[in-house]
């Protein structure tokens, strides 16, 4: 499960990260245009994109717990910050954020922290 969510976060953010960097018509759709606020979001993926491809070959399970927890706190408080869930965001952001639940769920259920 642990190795299930950080391939989730580098599938997910790849193209993500891709899109906003070329400013993809869907990335401008999604996140509006670009401003300093969407470029600090883009250096805030990065961050958890490179933190997930090095926890997956170097795995630490207390990293990855923290990584996860911080990811479902500011996913589930999209809709709230954003103000609607019809978003594509706001949408994938909550079942990203149910999958690293379980994930985590897993790691304390397992007694791995």
């Amino acid at each position: 499960m642990i190795k299930s969510s950080l391939i989730l976060n580098i599938l997910v953010l790849i193209p993500v990260c891709y899109g906003l960097i070329i400013n993809a018509e869907w990335a401008r759709h999604s996140f509006g245009i670009f401003s300093p606020a969407r470029g600090i979001l883009l250096s805030i993926y990065l961050s958890i994109l490179i933190a997930s491809v090095i926890l997956y070959f170097k795995m630490d399970v207390k990293y990855v717990a923290s990584l996860l927890f911080i990811q479902i706190v500011y996913k589930l408080t999209t809709p709230f910050t954003v103000g609607t869930i019809i978003n594509p965001v706001v949408i994938s952001n909550l079942f990203i954020a149910v999958f690293h639940s379980l994930t985590l769920y897993t790691i304390w259920k397992d007694g791995k922290l």
